[in-house]
């Protein structure tokens, strides 16, 4: 990796577009800074990077600042060799000891990939680790080893119960994802709140408020301002983040809300890790947060050819229904993210100029010329 990265060019929008390999390498020249070794330091810029080009900037270099708090405070650690707490052929339970979340998360996912090819299936659990990223990462690695895929985070605890006025459970992500012919997937990676805290951040950044139902406040009544609302939930004031659903019953909400314990159950009991309200958040850094990983190998049901030929014909199908009026189209989990991608690759990754700005003034402390 080198140390020195060139600046970055404007973009329609108020953005800068920044070509991706040079955008990872700057990410991963920051990380070897702070001392990371360099296949964590790559592994954690590419998945960073990653969010950003598939259009998900609520996880992308907007956090590295959050990480390089951490690592400088010693929560989070670099050169850690996880201790496995339990393993079969099929399985491990892993207690990561504080590691990079997303190089640890890479890492297990190649072994449950692994036990799978040999096995069927592979499954690990994963307690006292850091922030993973975008949870579709992990979870397309086994679909391009024509595998069906899911993987699930707990975090800090931020999303309010269904009739409660307090946060218990976290933004708790759920993703899938399966492989089509031709290399297409179906991805879904999902919050189990309406929305994340990042894209809270990201409306305070930007000025403006939160639309109503995706937050209330310490009172448990809707808000929608951003800036009260991230100060109170880190302060343990009160309020939080809808389940997915909303508020109350009328739409569902108790939905999300059992979908985000039940991700918990999968990755904290499963490995003995913290759950719940237990989970919190610092000034200084994310919390300590628990994992799970899966992947089933296709030929456990049929012939993986005959399958990716009905999932293909099935994400045609969606594709080709009618648009409801003022829509353009209909999309199916993963596309939209897949066709950014493809114009990131083109174009540049588009990084908001007051997170550039961040990024560089840590660089320039840290010594990485920009």
């Amino acid at each position: 990796m080198s140390r020195r990265t060139e600046s970055a060019d404007p973009a329609p929008g108020g953005k800068l577009r920044i070509p991706r390999r040079k955008l990872e390498d700057f990410c991963g020249c920051i990380f070897a800074a702070l001392g990371i070794p360099p296949v964590e330091a790559e592994d954690s810029a590419k998945i960073l990077v990653a969010a950003d080009a598939r259009g998900i900037p609520s996880h992308g270099v907007a956090h590295l600042s959050r990480y390089i708090r951490g690592i400088e405070a010693g929560l989070i650690k670099g050169g850690i060799s996880p201790t496995v707490l339990r393993e079969t052929p099929i399985s491990r339970v892993l207690d990561a000891g504080g590691a990079m979340g997303m190089s640890l998360s890479r890492a297990a996912m190649d072994w449950v990939i692994d036990a799978a090819r040999k096995h069927g299936v592979g499954l690990c659990s994963i307690r006292n680790s850091n922030h993973f990223g975008i949870a579709g990462y992990y979870t397309e690695m086994a679909a391009r080893a024509d595998m069906i895929g899911m993987a699930f985070s707990n975090t800090a605890a931020l999303g309010v119960p269904t009739n409660a006025r307090n946060a218990f459970f976290g933004t708790n992500p759920i993703a899938f994802a399966a492989p089509a012919e031709n290399g297409a997937l179906f991805s879904l990676d999902m919050a189990t709140t309406t929305v994340t805290r990042g894209r809270i951040e990201i409306a305070e950044r930007e000025g403006r408020k939160i639309p109503p139902g995706w937050a209330v406040g310490v009172d448990g009544k809707v808000t929608t301002d951003p800036a009260s609302l991230l100060e109170d939930m880190l302060y343990l004031r009160g309020g939080g983040l809808l389940p997915l659903g909303g508020e109350g019953t009328a739409l569902g909400g108790y939905k999300g809300y059992g979908l985000a314990v039940m991700v918990d159950i999968l990755c904290a009991l499963t490995s003995g890790g913290i759950f719940g309200a237990a989970v919190r958040d610092s000034e200084t850094t994310s919390a300590r947060v628990c994992h799970f990983f899966l992947a089933l190998k296709l030929d456990l049901f049929r012939d993986p050819a005959e399958f990716k030929r009905d999932l293909s014909a099935l994400l045609n199908a969606l594709s080709a229904l009618p648009a409801a009026a003022g829509a353009n189209r209909v999309y199916y989990a993963g596309l939209k993210s897949r066709e950014t991608e493809a114009e990131c690759e083109r174009l540049g990754v588009p990084v908001a100029p007051e997170v550039w700005a961040d990024l560089e003034a840590n660089a320039r402390r840290l010594g990485v010329t920009v």
